[in-house]
């Protein structure tokens, strides 16, 4: 019998499981590429460039802990991909758990970090496990930016912008619309403070005087990151694509989810939402290409007497977050992260590690900073 394969990739037939894959490929790190329907993943699979090259296995496996405790049994990583998370993450938290495998995923649901927080962090940190929701784009190069503005010190205050072009995934659909029944939170003197659902902004864009519409997206990730960080007392994201018309539309459907949606029960605000995303997005995206596909993660960190600006300038978003789950699993299948338990990417592997990869990929520029103090 071979020995198991280090590293499982759970939801591999949609668009980031595949870059997942794609990625543990470049960084030579055999992997089970699993599902929950073997002939899915394989068709993907077989579609990467290069993967004859690769050391894979296909695995068909049921959405219960049992079934996928029994296949992540014997591996060191998962890097799961299968959202909404707070409706198909318990189960793959739980196997991870009882498995003894470290956990990452692409989570834009920051009602599915506050969860994980709370009901699994001790747990994991208590094995010496990595629990790391929220490794992607959108989140962790964001992240990446904040952690170099916060290099000056005096600085308690993080106002995050992050935008790229292209159009989300079927997967990333469902997800914008499930974070929509939820609650919103930014950070104010280290405590949560509520968004209105509804909540825009124009906002100006380094690099281009035509300036875009972006909305709190969820509260994302970054304000439960940096809570507990003694350096930041306040945290405000903002986010969404750069295409107006598509922004319009989210302003749009934010106003009818609050007069028309949100008055419903729970379990038929959710069916409502997911009803509606179905309809906006159900085919594979293209790929990405680096000359359309940009993004642009921007920093403002300011306190009493001090002020920095961190812009980083990159291409193709779900291949940054491909690239950045990959590298996860390198990293942990090497050397103990630097926290354990619930963690974030840069907190686990290092902001400065993790921009060290995205650039040398080819996937982000050189930061711009701008200090004064």
């Amino acid at each position: 019998m071979s020995e198991k394969k280090p590293v499982v990739v759970y939801g591999v037939s949609g668009y980031t499981g595949r870059l997942v894959c794609e990625y543990l490929r470049e960084y030579n790190i055999p992997f089970i590429a699993a599902g929950r329907d073997a002939a899915k993943v394989k068709a993907v699979v077989e579609k990467i460039p290069g993967i004859e090259t690769a050391d894979y296995e296909v695995a068909e496996v049921e959405h219960t802990v049992e079934a996928l405790t029994k296949l992540f049994k014997g591996a060191k990583v998962v890097s799961n991909m299968v959202g909404p998370f707070i409706k198909y993450g318990p189960e793959v938290v739980e196997a991870c758990l009882a498995a003894g495998c470290h956990y990452s995923d692409t989570t834009g649901e920051q009602d599915w970090v506050l969860l994980a927080q709370e009901r699994w962090g001790t747990k994991f940190a208590e094995k010496g496990l990595l629990l790391a929701p929220n490794v992607a784009q959108m989140y962790t190069t964001g992240e990446i930016a904040a952690n170099i503005c916060l290099e000056t010190p005096g600085l308690d205050t993080l106002d995050i912008l992050v935008l790229w072009k292209g159009f989300p995934t079927y997967a990333s659909t469902q997800t914008i619309f499930t974070i929509l029944k939820a609650n919103w939170y930014y950070l104010v003197q280290n405590k949560f403070v509520e968004w209105d659902v509804t909540a825009n902004f124009e906002v100006n864009v380094p690099g281009q005087h035509e300036g875009a519409i972006a909305v709190p997206w969820g509260g994302t990730a970054h304000p439960v990151w940096f809570k507990n960080d003694p350096r930041v007392s306040n945290c405000r994201v903002l986010g969404g694509v750069m295409q107006r018309d598509v922004m319009l539309g989210v302003v749009q459907t934010q106003e009818m989810v609050k007069q028309k949606i949100k008055p419903l029960p729970p379990d038929q605000q959710e069916k409502a939402l997911a009803d509606i995303a179905a309809t906006l997005q159900a085919t594979m995206p293209p790929r990405e290409n680096p000359r359309i596909n940009t993004s642009i993660d921007s920093v403002y960190a300011s306190g009493p007497l001090g002020r920095a600006h961190c812009v980083i300038h990159g291409n193709c978003n779900y291949k940054q977050t491909g690239m950045l789950q990959a590298y996860a699993a390198f990293s942990l299948l090497q050397a103990a992260p630097k926290k354990v338990g619930f963690a974030s990417a840069c907190q686990a592997f290092g902001h400065r590690e993790l921009l060290g990869q995205l650039r040398s990929f080819g996937l982000v520029m050189n930061p711009i900073l701008t200090v004064h103090n």
